[in-house]
């Protein structure tokens, strides 16, 4: 059951995060990297200060406030009555796509490849500074809140600071920006995909975390909301005319023809 109710959900939101990414981008005619650009980073900018304000009201509630206790009690509760021992394995493989090293390694191969393709130097620094970025803020932001695990699992006693899950939020800001890359290899027509697979992955990180009893219901939507948040603002810091996020990245071949002659 838990396991169920995990891709129910990761697949609910990822093909959430495809129907709104393709119908935003089918409303716009073709348009070139410059022109793409500008909206691209308009809404990462909205992103920013949607997710700032979703993590900070969740701080705020965890930190002084019963609000939520019962919601975060009752799933916890939830997911402890209905696991079995097959759930828990398939649980933390799920997990494990949250886990630092797996998104490292992904990150050195997306870098290698998009490399090979563009010759783009600025893509290993996003995806470090999104990696490394993340970790940082997320054990700032736990040491902050200072907030206690669930009790259920005695694991989660020796894993730290609760709020928020650091997991979720390396689920949520990696794989976005793995997307993120490789849209610029495939174009316009790989973006509901890309951005179903991240989105879904995230989420259902998120949901396993909860449902291994290591993270309240709380925790893992102030990941999310931290994640994509900070994806997000080194989305802008890179884009433009360093990444140019906003279109297909030119092939190498391509570029080096297009390049002046000096």
């Amino acid at each position: 059951m838990p396991v169920f109710l995990l891709l129910l959900i990761a697949t609910l939101a990822g093909l959430l995060a495809a129907f709104l990414t393709r119908r935003h981008s089918g409303r716009r005619p073709a348009l070139d990297a410059d022109e793409t650009t500008g909206p691209a980073l308009t809404l990462a900018l909205v992103v920013v200060f949607a997710g700032g304000a979703v993590l900070a009201a969740l701080a705020v509630l965890v930190r002084s406030s019963d609000l939520l206790a019962g919601i975060d009690s009752s799933v916890a509760e939830w997911g402890n009555h209905h696991a079995t021992s097959w759930s828990h394995d398939a649980l933390t493989l799920v997990t494990d796509l949250g886990e630092t090293v797996t998104v490292v390694v992904v990150a050195v191969v997306v870098a290698i490849v998009d490399f090979r393709r563009t010759r783009n130097r600025w893509v290993a620094p996003f995806l470090i500074a999104v990696i490394l970025g993340d970790k940082l803020l997320t054990e700032a932001v736990k040491q902050l809140v200072d907030r206690a695990r669930p009790t259920i699992e005695a694991v989660a006693a020796t894993l730290g600071p609760s709020f928020p899950s650091g997991h979720t939020s390396t689920a949520a800001a990696s794989w976005a920006a793995f997307a993120l890359v490789a849209g610029r290899w495939w174009g316009r027509s790989s973006w509901p995909t890309l951005a179903g697979l991240a989105v879904g992955i995230a989420v259902g990180v998120a949901a396993s975390r909860v449902l291994l009893d290591v993270h309240w219901l709380t925790d893992v939507l102030a990941g999310l909301a931290l994640g994509w948040a900070w994806f997000a603002a080194c989305a802008i810091a890179f884009g433009g005319l360093l990444l140019r996020f906003g279109g297909t990245a030119e092939p190498k071949a391509a570029a080096a023809a297009n390049r002046p002659v000096s």
